[in-house]
């Protein structure tokens, strides 16, 4: 458990940069005079970053190891955060944020492959929901202290000081984390070979459409959107809004640590997904057709996260389907839908709501939401055709 507790710290850092900006955006947007659609781009740039390295990351973990892999990308986070810190203009952000996105690219797929490699496969979703669950911890620094720490020492400082946790967080990892023994077939396939095998898995196939949406939708939420939703639509300041906001966060947490003995009890991945997005697909359609007050709205966001983050089931049930020798890129591949869904849904949903913003801004919100639910509804029509994995309990 040493290694687990050692790439804990590490991912609750990666979690805390993929969502903190929604806390401060409304911040950043007055000071910098940004528009949504400059927000949109810049959680957009922070996912391009992760995603354009998770193959690269994917190949490295399975021929050069993890210790490697890991902690020379989150160097690039390291400076990412400073450059944020300093930054006076979109374009600086953008670039922060891109090389903030490509030093967290590899720590959860390490994690994940140390764990997949040593650890049997009842165990795995459990560990996988559980680093999630323990991980979210940065969601929760990027709620009410990121809100009081912007407020009393201003968004720069509280940067730079997150700056350097990532340098302590890295130095630790260097020196605690050691590599697994290799596949014996861990040279067979190629780069581009070993993933072409990944995609020939039919039994893949209908788990994509949901790996590519559902967790999307939730970082585009959490990550972009709930924060300006609590402002805008509910006339939330900035305390209020981060303590909204810590809730939907500590909710996540607890949910993924709920997800992570689930298969082990129930004996299924399939029909835990299943359920858990079409809970999360309902919040974000009642969002979209209720007209809920600011209690309720936060209430639904905390159910919405607690539900939707199924990553850690969905992760253990494509895994399910991959060679050992294959581990670490068809981890990065499903990665790569999960984060790269975000990219391609985020700046979408910028631009639409840039269109929408002669409208009132309630309509424009209730929109977006449903727009949310109706994707994830299609998305589990797909999945429900895809092989189960039964395992005894």
């Amino acid at each position: 458990m040493r290694l687990f507790f050692s790439f804990l710290a590490g991912y609750i850092l990666s979690q805390f940069f993929r969502s903190f900006l929604a806390v401060i955006a409304p911040e950043l947007a007055m000071e910098l005079s940004l528009d949504p659609q400059a927000l949109a781009t810049m959680q957009t740039a922070w996912i391009l970053g992760f995603t354009v390295m998770q193959f690269p990351v994917g190949w490295a973990l399975d021929t050069l190891g993890p210790r490697k892999t890991v902690t020379t990308t989150m160097l690039a986070a390291i400076l990412g955060a400073f450059i944020f810190a300093k930054a006076n203009s979109a374009f600086e952000l953008d670039i922060a944020l891109s090389l903030i996105g490509i030093g967290c690219s590899a720590i959860y797929m390490g994690a994940i492959f140390v764990m997949g490699r040593m650890y049997s496969a009842k165990r795995f979703a459990l560990l996988c929901s559980w680093l999630i669950g323990l991980g979210s911890a940065g969601n929760l620094l990027a709620a009410s202290p990121l809100s009081w720490a912007a407020t009393e020492i201003g968004w720069r400082n509280a940067m730079a000081a997150m700056a350097m946790v990532t340098l302590i967080a890295t130095i630790i990892l260097f020196f605690t984390l050691r590599d697994p023994q290799k596949s014996e077939h861990s040279h067979q396939d190629g780069f581009f070979r070993g993933i072409w095998t990944i995609l020939c898995i039919r039994s893949l196939w209908p788990i994509l459409p949901l790996t590519a949406i559902s967790y999307a939708l939730l970082l585009a939420e959490r990550g972009l959107w709930a924060g300006p939703y609590l402002s805008n639509v509910h006339g939330l300041g900035p305390v209020e809004r981060g303590n909204g906001l810590l809730i939907m966060a500590a909710a996540m947490s607890l949910g993924a640590m709920i997800y992570g003995p689930l298969d082990h009890w129930l004996g299924t991945n399939k029909w835990i997904v299943a359920t858990g997005t079409a809970i999360t697909a309902v919040c974000f359609l009642y969002l979209g057709l209720g007209n809920p007050s600011a209690s309720s709205a936060i209430i639904t966001l905390s159910i919405l996260g607690a539900s939707g983050l199924t990553y850690g089931v969905l992760m253990a049930h494509g895994r399910s389907f991959v060679p050992d020798h294959l581990l670490g890129r068809g981890l990065t591949l499903m990665n790569i839908l999960f984060i790269g869904g975000a990219g391609i849904i985020q700046p979408i949903s910028g631009a639409v709501m840039n269109q929408m913003k002669d409208l009132p801004v309630t309509e424009g919100y209730a929109m977006l939401h449903f727009a949310f639910g109706v994707s994830l509804i299609v998305a589990l029509a797909i999945y429900v055709f895809s092989k189960d994995v039964v395992k005894a309990r």
